[in-house]
């Protein structure tokens, strides 16, 4: 992985994008956007209304393929 993991959280208008480590969100979306983790070739953590993470999705070089 090559870009920072990116946070996807509840906020006022919608769903937020966060790099790991941030304090402020790099974008607000109306919906969870895949987008910048795409970019980014980085690791997507979406994160429930209860903070918890609830999914994760790994875009970008990911050194464990699955099989089939």
């Amino acid at each position: 992985m090559s870009g920072k993991n990116q946070h996807v959280v509840r906020h006022d208008s919608g769903w937020a994008v966060k790099g790991a480590g941030n304090s402020k969100a790099t974008s607000v979306h109306g919906t969870q956007a895949r987008s910048i983790a795409q970019n980014q070739s980085s690791e997507m953590l979406i994160h429930g209304k209860n903070g918890q993470i609830r999914e994760k999705n790994s875009y970008g070089n990911d050194p464990y393929p699955p099989k089939g």
